[in-house]
């Protein structure tokens, strides 16, 4: 396996493609809009550049790895030699069954197609190919570069053969793979969204103030971060539509997510992308403070 192809260039795609080409894979880099590939090319050429300074990677194979790294705006031409494509697209059932049925028409018939969602079922993502046996998920966290865990998910057709070749290959990244079976919200967001959803409740409810919860957090249960913060991290939005795939798929009502998460996405407050959440997030401002609807009088 030496051809890797990563459909989307936003956080986690530039950050998957960032991994792969450090550790010696070629990789194309697709997405719609080339001045998105630019972004991630830069951002990408950045964090290596911080892993020089830091001493944990040489000059050498920062240069390396960007010369591993081409871009294409066309699907079909820029997985035609993939061994793999992982998608890494919105988290969005719609498209992401699209661009599967797009893949499975264009790339080889050898080549395994791999999603990163944080929740869909790679059951129904599987389905919408002709290779069900050789789709499955990795779920990388965010940051890539940085985050050891590879999440690998069996479908219910998942193959043998395709989990073995994809837990081998994120050892080869360095990363720790964990195999887990197609649920809602697999193992990490099954476990993570509910504490995260119950860390909000908590806030709604007035039971603790935002730097308290997450000070409890951290300093009580050893965590790096705090719910609130962490959520913010990972996206308001991109937690509520967890939270709705878990909810929809257990049908369980202590998966409903809480009505201040909702609110807040309504309202555009999706955390650091959108410079407010739980907290409040400036350019060149890494004091972290409430957002002023949570501030204490």
């Amino acid at each position: 396996m030496k051809n890797i192809a990563v459909i989307g260039s936003g956080t986690m795609g530039n950050g998957i493609a960032h991994a792969f080409a450090q550790h010696g894979y070629h990789v194309t880099l697709i997405d719609i809009a080339a001045e998105a590939l630019k972004k991630a090319l830069a951002t990408v050429e950045k964090n290596l550049g911080r892993q020089v300074e830091k001493g944990t990677i040489a000059e050498a194979t920062k240069v390396e790895a960007l010369a591993r790294i081409t871009t294409s705006t066309d699907i079909a031409a820029g997985v035609q030699r993939a061994d793999l494509v992982v998608e890494a697209a919105t988290e969005n059932i719609d498209l992401k069954l699209k661009i599967f049925q797009d893949l499975d028409a264009a790339a080889p018939a050898h080549t395994i197609l791999a999603t990163n969602t944080s929740s869909i079922s790679i059951t129904r993502i599987a389905a919408a190919t002709r290779r069900p046996e050789k789709v499955i998920g990795m779920h990388f966290m965010n940051p890539v570069p940085v985050m050891k865990l590879v999440e690998v998910i069996r479908g219910y057709s998942t193959g043998d053969e395709t989990t073995r070749t994809i837990m081998e290959l994120s050892g080869k990244l360095e990363k720790t793979p964990v195999e887990v079976n197609d649920y809602p919200g697999f193992v990490a967001n099954r476990i993570l969204m509910p504490m995260i959803n119950e860390a909000i409740a908590s806030l709604y409810e007035g039971v603790a103030g935002v730097e308290e919860i997450d000070t409890v957090m951290r300093l009580g249960m050893a965590h790096p971060m705090g719910p609130l913060q962490l959520a913010d991290f990972i996206g308001l939005d991109v937690c509520l539509s967890i939270l709705r795939v878990l909810h929809d798929g257990f049908g369980n009502p202590r998966y409903a997510p809480c009505p201040l998460l909702i609110n807040m996405v309504q309202a555009g407050h999706k955390g650091v992308k959108s410079g407010q959440g739980f907290y409040m997030y400036t350019t060149g401002n890494k004091e972290l403070k409430p957002s002023t609807r949570f501030q204490k009088v």
